[in-house]
């Protein structure tokens, strides 16, 4: 049987390997031109990481890893005001955690394919044809794909979940933020931060700052604005919201790269009623896609591509897969939705007095027993996605 994947971002290559190693034919259809570059960096636990143990990546991953002791957050002088210790949290996951660049983890799924697994870039899918036999796709430049099963893994702006089960705003809901995520050369930022997430202490705005190495920095935003618009010009966008931040703020916004380098987005979550219709599905942020609120969404991209993949291999048809992966995946997923929704406050204060009640909670953090208590609602219940089907 053959499938094809619209999207070759983590869930996507993630599900190509799962299925090409239970059998399947597997064609990968990305509309952008080449691997994207973008992103900010990751916590990587829980489902994602004991599925990409189970696909062997694990120790590709460690190379690719950056060593993190602290998220601290800081002042406009840049002054610690709280800290959480990478330890503490790594302790509650038994050491299965690591700090990644998006990109870098996306990389690593993509050089692990194996060459059976076919990966066309540059092609946008235009049409989808489902039938009760399987799935003709049409692509924008005028050739079709036919396929036992069409999968959108194409992201929280999915042309596959368009075509299919119509427009975004029926299934989209905006938590109230704009991120935005960049990189940029500066041997003093570097330093200042290597080693560390640095936070900006701050309510309504914030900026994250983490020194990669060499002198390279990566940057990520997140601020509250009840327009969901995009800005014309991300660039400019980001250097006129966190201007007066203080720190290093200043010299994160002048070496800013323009708008093609920076990732821009909304803050929002996707909520379907149904993630099948026939010979097609969705995965990932596609189809429950928890926000960087609730965090995790890599992780549960790859946990959800991973599922996907299993109940297919154990259901008697692609239909009753398909409902299985529905039924097993969809309360882990709505759970972080619910958690990403509950922290909004916290995650970004909306006034001087909620900065306060965040910093006196973490620092009640340092104490032997309450430590674990906020990396656990940080981090969720564990989730047994490599367990067998019937036993998930």
């Amino acid at each position: 049987m053959k499938v094809a994947i619209c999207g070759a971002g983590i869930s996507g290559l993630a599900l190509a390997h799962r299925m090409h190693a239970h059998g399947w034919d597997v064609v990968v259809l990305e509309r952008a031109p080449g691997p994207r570059t973008q992103g900010y960096m990751i916590d990587f636990f829980g489902p994602g990481f004991d599925a990409a143990d189970a696909m062997g990546l694990v120790p590709a991953l460690h190379e690719r890893a950056h060593p993190i002791d602290e998220a601290a957050y800081v002042d406009t002088r840049g002054r610690t005001t709280a800290q959480l210790t990478f330890a503490r949290f790594a302790a509650t996951e038994d050491g299965r955690l690591l700090s990644l660049l998006r990109s870098d983890l996306e990389a690593v799924l993509r050089e692990h394919l194996p060459a059976a697994v076919q990966v066309r870039f540059g092609v946008a899918v235009t049409d989808v044809r489902d039938g009760p036999g399987g799935v003709d796709v049409g692509l924008a430049d005028g050739t079709r794909v036919d396929a036992d099963l069409l999968v959108g893994a194409d992201g929280i702006h999915s042309t596959v979940r368009r075509l299919v089960f119509g427009e975004e705003h029926r299934y989209s809901r905006y938590l109230g933020l704009h991120t935005a995520a960049f990189q940029f050369d500066d041997p003093v930022v570097e330093a200042a931060t290597r080693h560390k997430v640095c936070l900006t202490d701050t309510p309504q705005r914030q900026m994250g700052i983490y020194g990669l190495g060499g002198g390279r920095v990566a940057t990520f935003t997140v601020h509250r604005t009840p327009d969901p618009a995009m800005p014309a010009d991300a660039r400019a966008a980001v250097q006129e919201e966190y201007r007066g931040l203080g720190w290093l703020v200043p010299r994160a916004l002048a070496a800013c790269p323009p708008s093609s380098e920076v990732f821009y987005d909304q803050v929002a979550q996707i909520e379907m009623p149904r993630w099948s219709s026939g010979r097609v599905t969705l995965v990932g942020d596609a189809c429950a896609a928890v926000s960087l609120l609730a965090g995790q969404g890599a992780s549960l991209g790859i946990g959800g591509a991973y599922v996907l993949a299993e109940e297919l291999a154990a259901a008697p048809t692609i239909e009753a897969g398909l409902e299985r992966y529905e039924q097993a995946w969809r309360p882990i997923a709505t759970e972080r939705q619910e958690v990403g929704r509950r922290v909004a406050r916290w995650f970004l204060p909306a006034s001087r007095r909620d900065v306060l009640l965040r910093r006196a909670v973490l620092r009640l953090g340092n104490l032997p027993w309450l430590d674990r208590v906020i990396v656990k609602a940080i981090a969720g219940n564990r989730v047994p996605v490599v367990a067998q089907p019937a036993a998930r």
